[in-house]
C-alpha cells in the first residue's frame, strides 16, 4: 500500500458550493469484491464526486472500525452491495469541514466535526475526504481529540435511536441493556443514565467494571450467572444488542407489561441475501410483523428491530454530553489507514476486544 499525493485545485466560491479548495481525487480504502481483510485496497486516486447543495466535504482525520464493516467486508449485505461494487467502507467520521453545499446553514469551512453515515452508505469513510449530509454531522467536542470522536456517532447513535426514538426512555424507568460491553451497550448505558433511569446490563467478566463505572447500578456476567434470577424482571425497556433466541427470549420475559424490546440483529439484510430483494424483503416484513402480533398478544410488550439513521438533534445532544465526559467510548488501539488490512484483522480474530480506530494524516 503506499500514499498518495492529492488532486486538488483552490477556486472561488460560487451558488453550488463554498469551499477553500475542491480536491478531484483523494486516497480511500476500496472494497473490490467480498473476503477476508486481504481484499481491502487502498487506492491513491479515487475520484472524489461533486457535492450535492445538503453535503459537506470532510477532511477526515480518524475513522473507527464498526461490527458493520467487518460483516460487509465479509459480504453481510450483499443482496444490496454485491451490484454496487467497488465500495468504500467506514460509517463514522472526525476531522474538518472542507467545503459545503449551498444549502448547508450549520457548518463552515475549517470547523472541526465528527459524524457518521447511514449503514447503506456506499461511499463510506474510509478516505482521506469523505462526503456526508449537514444533518449527519456537528460540531466535534473541544475536548476529545478526533481519534476519541470517531469512535462515538454511529455506536451512540444507534442507541439513541432505540432509546430515545423507539422506546422513549423517561426518568426514573429501569433498562436492561444486553451487552453492554459492545460499544453500542457501552453508549446506552450512559444514555439512560443521563436519561435519570436505572440501568442493568449484561457483558463479560473483562467488561462488568466498565459498565459499572459508567453508571449501570447492576451488571451481570452471562459467562457464569444466571440472568433471569440475577435480574427479577419488571423492566421498562430491553435493548439487546447480541440478538440470539435466547438473548431474546430472556429479555422478553424480563420485560413489564407495555414495555419495549428492541434488537440491533433483525432480519431483513440475511433474508435478503439469502432469497434476493424481491423475496427477501417481503419475507422480512412479514417476520417482523409476525413477532410484533405475537409478543405483543402474548406479553404484551412492542417488539422493533432497530437500526441507526441520522439524527441532528440526538447527534447534537451526544455531542454536549460528550463534551460534559458523560458520554465516550474507549479506544483499545489505532493503526495508519495504510494498516487497515491488519486492523480488520486483529477485529476478526478478536484479539482487541474494545473499539479500534484508523488515523489519516
Amino acid at each position: 500500500m503506499r500514499f498518495l499525493k492529492l488532486r486538488a485545485f483552490q477556486i472561488p466560491a460560487t451558488k453550488s458550493f463554498r469551499c477553500r479548495f475542491i480536491v478531484t481525487t483523494c486516497r480511500a480504502v476500496v472494497l473490490p469484491r467480498f473476503g477476508g481483510p486481504d481484499v481491502l485496497e487502498l487506492r491513491p486516486d479515487v475520484p472524489v464526486p461533486d457535492l450535492k447543495p445538503t453535503e459537506v466535504l470532510v477532511r477526515t482525520r480518524a475513522v473507527s472500525i464498526n461490527p458493520l464493516d467487518t460483516r460487509m467486508r465479509s459480504g453481510y449485505g450483499r443482496s444490496i452491495f454485491e451490484p454496487l461494487l467497488p465500495l468504500i467502507l467506514g460509517r463514522d467520521v472526525s476531522g474538518e469541514v472542507a467545503a459545503t453545499g449551498a444549502s448547508v446553514q450549520s457548518l463552515s469551512v475549517g470547523q472541526e466535526v465528527f459524524g457518521a453515515l447511514h449503514p447503506t452508505a456506499v461511499r463510506g469513510t474510509y478516505a482521506d475526504y469523505a462526503i456526508l449530509k449537514e444533518d449527519e454531522l456537528t460540531l466535534k467536542p473541544v475536548s476529545i481529540s478526533h481519534v476519541e470522536a470517531s469512535a462515538i456517532p454511529f455506536a451512540a447513535l444507534t442507541a439513541w435511536r432505540a432509546l430515545k426514538s423507539t422506546a422513549r426512555i423517561a426518568e426514573g424507568q429501569r433498562i436492561l441493556v444486553v451487552g453492554g460491553g459492545g460499544a453500542v451497550g457501552f453508549a446506552a448505558i450512559q444514555l439512560c443514565v443521563a436519561a435519570g433511569c436505572h440501568v442493568s446490563t449484561t457483558c463479560g467478566s473483562q467488561s462488568l467494571e466498565r459498565a459499572l463505572a459508567a453508571g449501570a447500578e447492576q451488571a451481570v456476567d452471562y459467562t457464569s450467572e444466571d440472568i433471569e434470577s440475577v435480574l427479577k424482571g419488571n423492566f421498562d425497556a430491553v435493548l439487546d444488542t447480541i440478538g440470539a433466541l435466547e438473548t431474546e427470549r430472556v429479555g422478553i420475559n424480563l420485560l413489564k407489561r407495555g414495555g419495549y424490546y428492541m434488537t440491533l440483529q433483525g432480519e431483513a439484510a440475511s433474508l435478503c441475501d439469502r432469497y434476493g430483494l424481491t423475496v427477501g424483503l417481503p419475507a422480512a416484513s412479514a417476520m417482523l410483523l409476525k413477532k410484533q402480533l405475537q409478543y405483543r398478544f402474548s406479553h404484551g410488550i412492542e417488539y422493533s428491530w432497530t437500526y441507526m439513521r441520522a439524527d441532528a438533534e440526538g447527534l447534537y445532544k451526544i455531542s454536549k454530553l460528550s463534551e460534559a465526559g458523560k458520554l465516550k467510548i474507549p479506544v483499545e488501539k489505532t493503526f495508519p489507514i495504510t494498516e487497515v488490512r491488519e486492523a480488520h484483522e486483529v477485529k476478526d480474530k478478536r484479539q482487541i476486544p474494545g473499539k479500534v480506530v484508523l488515523e489519516l494524516d
